[in-house]
């Protein structure tokens, strides 16, 4: 057993997460694709950020394997179901963080952290009584539990989640999760009451604060259009949305999912843009150029592990 503020966890009949599958993960993997020790693919500078995570610099990424949530055209997949990465310790993990604050990172991002969440936290902890100074990101699916994101309460500065779905229906058929959009509202209700007003240095870079990304997935633009009309009705300017037109499809899911296997037109891109515009959205990003590209996704070698 491992426990945090008002978490608990025990890795024998896990439970961390939504899907609580019970797995024996000091045995084998839960529905999260791995067990109970550290696995990781990449820590590095990360320059695709939005500009004032990534700023000149770039953000400190350390990139976990295995994922909870497994959506059918997930660009990460070879991450995420834990076919990459290498195991590390915590003292390990301690030290990378350390290790990309010497590299000049504006922050240390977790890139989908949450099935690791009781070793993730003790080594912040750590890395910070060594000498840690620069914010934490956390950077995930969306699909946390409320306990999850208390526990993270003083150790994260900045969240970064996804709002994927605002139906059930489209949640159920990509992601299995038919409960993600009332998963999802909830953890982020919480991590906007954590956080509170964002706040940005003398640089324009983010300090604390949330920033929530919804990717545009083709041929559902309604879908998007209701996920960015709830986002800010919810939360005005409280929280920045950032709209994103980097979906890339990957190989072979055209055969599943047909409207699946291509990228989103320039068209579709503008109209959910237009209508955020048109809501009253100021605090938002947006994409331009091309994003969608196999060098959008890093090299998931392992490097600076």
């Amino acid at each position: 057993m491992e426990e945090n503020k008002h978490f608990t966890i025990d890795w024998t009949n896990c439970r961390l997460c939504p899907r609580e599958c019970g797995a024996d993960r000091t045995r084998g993997f839960g529905a999260c694709k791995v067990g109970n020790t550290i696995t990781a693919a990449r820590a590095a500078l990360h320059m695709w950020e939005e500009p004032c995570i990534s700023g000149d610099e770039g953000s400190g990424a350390v990139f976990f394997s295995g994922c909870n949530l497994g959506c059918v055209y997930c660009q990460n997949r070879e991450i995420a179901l834990g076919h990459s990465g290498r195991t590390i310790t915590q003292d390990r993990l301690c030290e990378i963080y350390m290790e990309l604050q010497e590299k000049k990172a504006n922050n240390i991002n977790l890139v989908t952290a949450g099935h690791y969440l009781p070793i993730v936290i003790e080594s912040i902890k750590r890395a910070r009584k060594s000498g840690l100074t620069i914010p934490i990101v956390y950077n995930s699916s969306g699909y946390e539990k409320v306990e999850a994101i208390e526990a993270l309460d003083g150790i994260v500065d900045i969240f970064l989640p996804d709002f994927k779905y605002i139906s059930s229906e489209m949640a159920a058929r990509y992601s299995n999760a038919p409960d993600y959009p009332e998963i999802a509202k909830r953890a982020l209700a919480q991590m906007v009451k954590q956080t509170g007003d964002a706040k940005f240095d003398e640089r324009d870079m983010m300090k604390r604060g949330v920033i929530v990304r919804h990717l545009i997935l083709p041929g559902h633009i309604k879908e998007s259009k209701e996920a960015i009309r709830y986002l800010y009705e919810t939360y005005g300017d409280q929280i920045y949305i950032s709209i994103m037109n980097q979906y890339t499809p990957m190989p072979g899911i055209e055969k599943r999912f047909k409207n699946l296997g291509r990228t989103i037109t320039q068209k579709e891109y503008d109209e959910v843009v237009d209508y955020a515009i048109d809501l009253g959205v100021e605090n938002g990003f947006i994409q331009e150029g091309e994003t969608a590209k196999e060098s959008f996704i890093p090299q998931f070698d392992d490097t600076g592990l």
